[in-house]
């Protein structure tokens, strides 16, 4: 009986122990829950602080979510967009009061100055883990060799070939292994430097003359391009204004054609005359008519004043002696 109960209190405390994750910085990693389904409430818990919480009140959920945007929940899995440092630790899943922890922890490494070093330098390689305490010290593995040799910081004094290759960072736990890798590139000094038949050819290759000194420092301060900047826009203005002239006289004539063409168009005035004081001038006769014969006496010549009273008196008696 008390073997049943030590066999059934081991399987509880496994359960309940959850599981070691691996992550990697900014990368995403999702966090199981070990629960699948859940009928009142499911709080997740980060180093024993509340980040997330679904609890269901009479069919109305109430979700309060502390890290916003960079994690959510799926199904009852907590899940981590991109992975930063801060998020290591433990992490505790309760579903309706039962509750399963697990563990998120980053194994990184680094190298310094960079990947790619040159032979006879020198570069320090680092392997650290972060969120889970070890059961077994953190190594290097070689490139091409089986087992992990060097310990968790190496230092290459001075780099050679033989360093070049896959670094592995590896380190156990509870009977699992975890590991990283980081590749190193060396190379030659000599195969970096330009042989002399490159150095010629780029010898041969015409650079573009510099300015002189007077020149480049320019006037009142000023370097030469400013200067050619300066020129361009001055002709840039002048043409600008004597297009504007031109503009304006073509608008002027336009304007006068304008006027010109609405004065033909306007009916014609009668002409005043000027009235003056002065006496008016004889009318001229008629044209079309024939101008009178004078009559016979005035066609008659003019006789002496004696002939004209003989007349008279000849024509004085005359008249007498028709009367008789």
């Amino acid at each position: 009986m008390k073997i049943m109960v030590w066999f059934v209190l081991v399987l509880s405390a496994l359960s309940a122990a959850g599981e070691q994750i691996q992550a990697h910085l900014n990368k995403k990693v999702t966090i199981k829950c070990g629960f699948g389904t859940f009928s009142r409430s499911l709080v997740w818990y980060h180093r024993d602080q509340e980040v997330f919480t679904l609890n269901m009140n009479h069919g109305m959920p109430s979700k309060v979510n502390r890290m916003e945007g960079r994690a959510t929940l799926k199904n009852t899995d907590w899940v981590i967009n991109q992975v930063i440092e801060e998020d290591v630790g433990d992490y505790v899943c309760a579903a309706d009061g039962k509750q399963q922890t697990h563990t998120l922890f980053v194994l990184s490494v680094s190298v310094s100055p960079s990947c790619e070093l040159q032979v006879g330098s020198e570069a320090t390689l680092q392997c650290q883990i972060k969120g889970l305490n070890l059961n077994s010290p953190v190594q290097w593995k070689k490139p091409r060799e089986k087992e992990p040799s060097e310990s968790a910081t190496v230092h290459l004094k001075p780099v050679t070939h033989s360093h070049e290759g896959d670094w592995v960072c590896m380190s156990s736990h509870n009977g699992n292994t975890y590991s990283e890798k980081l590749n190193i590139k060396v190379t030659d000094i000599a195969s970096e430097t330009k042989s002399p038949s490159q150095t010629s050819k780029n010898n041969s290759v015409k650079t573009p003359p510099s300015p002189p000194s007077g020149v480049a420092s320019g006037l009142l301060g000023l370097s030469w391009w400013v200067w050619v900047a300066v020129g361009v826009g001055s002709l840039v203005v002048v043409f600008l204004m004597v297009l504007v002239i031109i503009l304006c006289k073509r608008i002027k004539r336009r304007k006068k054609r304008v006027l010109k063409m609405k004065n033909m168009k306007q009916p014609l005035k009668p002409r005043q005359y000027c009235q003056c004081d002065h006496q008016t001038a004889a009318a001229k006769p008629k044209q079309g008519r024939r101008s009178e014969k004078p009559s016979a006496l005035s066609l008659q010549p003019l006789l002496p004043e004696t002939q004209i009273e003989g007349r008279r008196e000849r024509e004085g008696v005359r008249g007498r002696e028709g009367r008789k």
